[in-house]
């Protein structure tokens, strides 16, 4: 028994060792942008990596006062959380009608789901560009918000596999006591399969507020912009202003870390829950 002890806390130490290295240097990135954002820019030049002589603030107002920074967090808000909810909703509706009524069609249906989960957003891009020309949702929020809920698939993969381990005697003995489908999936099914849903918000929430690529081609309203096409529009075509580019960075980036640190507990035990049952 002293033998194992010693060999773990062998391992904890050489683990140890070998974490706190590999996290300063995945720190560093985070370290420089967060001392450039206290600096003028001829410091900023001259030594990116050095702390700032006197911490300076004025680029934090500066930003606010010449950027629409609460425009842009209100935009970003509005598109992550209605496009979340519906891609969870759709996710797990189809996650519930293909997996609790596994008949042939659903089954084919399931792969043809994975082979659209395969396609690259790229390949698509030209054709549904046009589609939302002609349907008038290029350059609207709610288009966005649409086209994000193609991301649905992903939430339906990951939803289905947690969804076939659920114990079907409970599903069954709510049939059996009157309930309809719509009932099943509401009472019953959904707060089983919480903690999965609660993950794949997690990732699609990240996902969606740093997303650059969409709103750059679907957004070309400077007042319907999100805060990483702000950051983004920040760059000239022919001088950098880094203090407050590396500013508008750190305001992009702080509402993810704060989330993503609450949150994280939910991912954890979302795949862990999986992972057991399965």
């Amino acid at each position: 028994m002293t033998a194992i002890l010693s060999r773990l806390r062998t391992r904890g130490w050489l683990t140890s060792v070998y974490m706190l290295p590999l996290s300063a240097v995945m720190a560093l990135p985070f370290y420089y942008v967060l001392v450039n954002t206290l600096k003028s820019q001829a410091q900023t030049t001259g030594s990116p990596l050095a702390l700032p002589t006197s911490p300076d603030f004025s680029t934090y107002r500066r930003v606010l006062d010449q950027v629409p920074v609460a425009a842009a967090f209100a935009n970003t808000l509005y598109v992550t959380v209605v496009s979340v909810a519906l891609m969870v909703l759709i996710g797990a509706m189809a996650a519930y009608a293909l997996t609790i009524r596994p008949t042939r069609f659903n089954r084919r249906f399931g792969k043809l789901l994975l082979l659209a989960f395969v396609v690259p957003t790229q390949s698509t891009l030209i054709p549904v560009y046009q589609i939302f020309v002609r349907l008038n949702l290029v350059n609207s929020l709610n288009g966005l918000v649409l086209v994000y809920s193609a991301g649905s698939i992903f939430c339906w993969f990951v939803i289905q596999g947690y969804m076939a381990t659920l114990p079907f005697e409970v599903i069954e003995a709510a049939r059996l006591d009157g309930c309809g489908p719509w009932q099943v999936f509401w009472r019953i099914v959904l707060p089983l399969i919480r903690p999965i849903l609660a993950t794949v918000a997690v990732f699609q929430t990240m996902w969606i507020w740093n997303d650059f690529f969409t709103p750059n081609v679907y957004l070309s309203d400077p007042g319907k912009s999100t805060i990483v096409l702000e950051v983004y529009t920040s760059v000239g075509q022919f001088q950098v202003d880094w203090p407050a580019f590396l500013t508008l960075s750190v305001m992009a980036l702080v509402p993810m870390v704060v989330f993503f640190v609450a949150v994280q507990r939910h991912i954890v035990s979302g795949l862990l829950s999986g992972a057991v049952k399965g």
